[in-house]
C-alpha cells in the first residue's frame, strides 16, 4: 500500500490553536503545527511510519478510498411521504426516481 494514496486533510483547530493533519482511513490518527504545510507533512509522515508498522508485522492495511471500487449503488430508507413527495417530483419532471435522487445528492 502507498501511503501517498490517502486521503489527506488539513483543518484549523480552534481547541489546540493549530492545524490539524488528519488521514480519512486512519480516523485515530493527527498530526498538529502551526502551518497547513507542517500539518499536511506531519500526517503523512506519521502513516508512512504506521504502514510501515503494519507491514512488518502483517497486520491488515486500511485500502485507500481512492482505489477501492465502488458499485455506484446504495440503499437509503426514507419516510413513506418523503418517498412519496420524490416520486411526484420526478413525474413532474419526466425523469425516473433514481434521476432525482442522483442529481439532488450531486447538488
Amino acid at each position: 500500500m502507498n501511503p501517498n494514496h490517502y486521503t489527506y486533510r488539513v483543518t484549523w483547530s480552534p481547541e489546540d490553536n493549530e492545524h490539524i493533519g488528519l488521514c480519512v482511513e486512519f480516523p485515530s490518527l493527527s498530526w498538529l503545527a502551526e502551518t497547513p504545510e507542517l500539518a499536511l507533512s506531519g500526517i503523512r509522515q506519521v502513516v508512512t511510519d504506521v504502514v510501515t508498522d503494519l507491514q512488518a508485522t502483517g497486520e491488515p492495511i486500511p485500502q485507500a478510498l481512492a482505489e477501492k471500487h465502488y458499485s455506484g449503488e446504495f440503499r437509503v430508507r426514507i419516510p413513506p411521504e418523503l418517498h412519496r413527495l420524490l416520486a411526484l417530483q420526478a413525474a413532474e419532471q419526466g425523469i425516473s426516481l433514481n434521476r432525482l435522487a442522483s442529481s439532488k445528492l450531486a447538488g
